[in-house]
């Protein structure tokens, strides 16, 4: 019988010629505190999980009480509301990582799987309409002065979160807890329908990676040329940020759907290797929640003096940041046109 089983969302394929309810015939023990690879992930996964939870958790509080509601700040606190939530369910992946087994339940395997990639991938979209959003601003200055409200800001985060959770419903109707070989595993079932694996697989490739990724370097393209052309800014940081985000969604989301698109057609590659590089790809995946509040909120033009300066000025001073250079182009823009109020 042929499953499809994983340690937390990745797709792992093998062979079982028992019944699914067959009685182990030994009693489990896991090795995975005696093996090198699985402990450095451990500790990869705990870290990601602190400075995810915390880091997030400081933009929600910031954002969300200690500054004005714009759409710089609606982007940021859904962001890392995605994030929060996403490193909120790591420890389920943690435990499971460590015990080897599912202990949680039928429900929460795929309560647990859905609600990682509700957030997973709604956290990808933000990605993508901040972009638009900044390259709209650059482009088209005016135009977004009139247009940019928080109303149209949050229904696009809305927006957002629905496309995430239509890519979460595969995990409610595939997810299932069975035991095997002395263990209970939580696993992707496509035994009655085998061609909704290479489905899944390659949907979720194309709108959770190819299309986003497309979308950004576009957008970030656009930016950096408007800048250089214009001479908008002095400072070269603001080129950094973008290509660092640009790199960081790039290199930490590739190597997932690489893998998961090898374990479509398993039987032709190493089994070995399939299984270290979707173990280290999902954990690459998942560092994306932590790096989102660094990139987005630690990193701005004045960062040298507001490491000075506390951990709290210090962030709603780099979230305003954005908004304050965006107010600043447009009142130039405003003057060049002879048209238009110069605040946002």
């Amino acid at each position: 019988m042929n499953y499809s089983y994983d340690y937390w969302e990745y797709e792992y394929n093998y062979e079982d010629n028992s019944t699914p309810h067959e009685e182990p015939v030994f009693q489990h023990k896991a090795t995975c505190l005696k093996e090198v690879l699985c402990v450095f992930l451990l500790v990869v996964s705990v870290m990601i999980f602190l400075l995810g939870f915390c880091g997030n958790a400081l933009v929600i509080w910031i954002s969300g009480f200690k500054m004005k509601k714009t759409v710089n700040t609606t982007w940021y606190l859904s962001l890392a509301i995605s994030d929060f939530l996403f490193c909120t369910f790591l420890p389920f992946s943690i435990t499971n990582m460590v015990m080897e087994e599912w202990l949680f339940g039928r429900f929460m395997c795929k309560f647990t799987s859905s609600i990682m990639f509700v957030n997973m991938f709604s956290s990808i979209f933000l990605l993508v309409f901040i972009s638009i959003d900044r390259c709209i601003s650059v482009m088209f200055p005016v135009w977004a002065q009139n247009q940019r409200t928080v109303n149209k800001a949050s229904a696009v985060v809305v927006l957002a979160w629905f496309l995430g959770i239509a890519l979460s419903i595969p995990s409610v109707i595939f997810r299932e807890v069975r035991s095997h070989l002395g263990k209970t595993v939580c696993f992707n079932n496509y035994t009655l329908q085998q061609e909704s694996h290479k489905i899944v697989a390659v949907s979720r490739f194309i709108a959770g990676f190819v299309i986003p990724f497309i979308i950004i370097i576009v957008c970030y393209s656009i930016i950096i040329l408007k800048l250089r052309t214009n001479r908008m800014t002095k400072s070269a940081k603001p080129l950094k940020v973008m290509t660092a985000l640009v790199a960081a969604f790039f290199f930490c989301w590739l190597p997932y759907h690489v893998f998961v698109l090898l374990e479509l057609n398993h039987q032709n590659y190493d089994h070995g290797t399939l299984i270290v590089g979707l173990k280290v790809g999902t954990c690459m995946a998942a560092a994306n929640s932590f790096l989102n509040p660094i990139l987005y909120v630690f990193m701005g033009n004045d960062f040298k003096q507001k490491f000075k300066s506390s951990v709290l000025s210090k962030m709603e001073n780099a979230m305003g940041e954005e908004g304050r250079t965006t107010s600043r182009y447009l009142s130039r823009s405003s003057s060049m046109d002879g048209r238009a109020s110069t605040h946002i």
